[in-house]
């Protein structure tokens, strides 16, 4: 889907540099019990043609892969450099959420993996109301 490779561009450019260092002194938007559809909001991460779309398809994902994702940027953005994020997205039924953690080392930087797996945004689950 076009529209969620888009946003997954726009969240790489985002979580890695030089942006990532402002968005760092930002992250109290991530902090725990804020929604994701806040933050696409405050930010105005989604161009304004799709924001919407994005903050309805934010809102429809389930609370614990929500959280994870949030706690996840949250704590990479409170490291000390912020740690960089590479985002992925992929089709699947359900959503799915894989995280790799690439640990600095004393030659490189090291940094988080998330791999974003959910249905097309505007393809209904057969089980929702």
């Amino acid at each position: 889907m076009p529209a969620m490779q888009m946003m997954v561009g726009r969240l790489n450019k985002l979580f890695s540099e030089p942006e990532i260092l402002n968005l760092a002194q930002r992250r109290d938007v991530f902090a725990p019990g804020k929604r994701l559809s806040d933050v696409a909001r405050t930010l105005r991460t989604a161009p304004e043609e799709i924001r919407e779309q994005w903050i309805r398809f934010l809102d429809s994902m389930p609370r614990g892969i929500e959280e994870g994702l949030r706690s996840v940027m949250f704590y990479a953005l409170s490291t000390s450099p912020p740690t960089e994020i590479a985002f992925a997205w992929a089709p699947a039924y359900d959503f799915e959420l894989g995280i790799w953690h690439a640990p600095d080392t004393a030659k490189t930087k090291g940094g988080i993996t998330i791999l974003i797996k959910t249905r097309y945004p505007d393809d209904r689950h057969p089980l929702a109301h």
